[in-house]
């Protein structure tokens, strides 16, 4: 099993989502920013490079707000999604297709990753 970390980056009542870049699997699907976990990280760690690199920012990571398993053709992750508030940059699409901030409201508008199903459903109702 792989240990992912994910953001869930809050921006009064919107959140933000970050669309996969047409050359990775799931493509175009909607995501958390974030990703794997290496060796001798923590998962604080790991979440805090993985948003330098993917988006350009520093964030503080808060706590959990959800783990979820799931399994994909490709792998099976452990995703832990964290609170987490950008300190200091502004996010830019260094690995991403498309960045928005969405309300609750506005899921069903978008194909998200599957392993983010169960995340999103407490965020619709705990939002």
């Amino acid at each position: 099993m792989t240990q992912v970390v994910a953001a869930l980056i809050r921006q009064g009542n919107k959140f933000m989502i970050f669309q996969r870049p047409e050359n990775k699997t799931r493509a175009f699907q909607w995501e958390f920013v974030g990703g794997k976990v290496e060796s001798g990280e923590t998962l604080e760690e790991a979440l805090i490079r993985e948003c330098h690199e993917e988006i350009g920012v520093t964030v503080e990571v808060g706590d959990v707000f959800m783990e979820v398993d799931h399994e994909y053709p490709d792998i099976t992750i452990h995703l832990t999604l964290f609170n987490a508030e950008i300190r200091e940059g502004t996010p830019q699409r260094l690995e991403h297709n498309d960045i928005r901030c969405i309300t609750p409201d506005e899921i069903p508008q978008y194909r998200f990753c599957p392993a983010d199903d169960e995340i999103l459903k407490k965020i619709i109702s705990d939002f």
